[in-house]
């Protein structure tokens, strides 16, 4: 059975870092690009960033680039996202989610599985 789970949610002060992981059981993590996405209270489920099967090609919403970072580790079949310089505007509840082809686009109707989702508080 395919699975993703996502830990390393928390709360931190603005300005703090955090690095989110997802990892995948059940299916060869190398066949697909993941993704990432974050669903805040009373908000629609939005793209965050994306990254190709091996890692070469990545995409971010506008509102994170330049302050989050993913990656991955086929051999671990885990995928990261490691945020830095974070805003109360990043709260949200954050899913990792499993796709053919990371697009810029960032829809939620290209992704399959979804993990349960890690809560991400940025509060002074």
């Amino acid at each position: 059975q395919s699975q993703l789970v996502e830990t390393g949610g928390g709360s931190v002060q603005p300005g703090g870092s955090l690095r989110l992981s997802c990892a995948a059981s059940g299916f060869t993590l190398e066949y697909y690009a993941i993704g990432w996405f974050r669903q805040a209270p009373g908000k629609e489920r939005e793209g965050v960033s994306c990254i190709s099967r091996y890692g070469s090609s990545t995409k971010y919403a506008d509102s994170v680039k330049g302050r989050f970072t993913i990656s991955r580790d086929n051999a671990k079949n885990t995928v990261y996202l490691q945020m830095n310089s974070l805003k109360p505007e990043d709260t949200a509840v954050y899913y990792c989610g499993r796709t053919t082809f990371c697009t810029a686009k960032l829809a939620l109707s290209e992704y399959d599985y979804w993990g349960q989702g890690t809560q991400v508080t940025v509060s002074s």
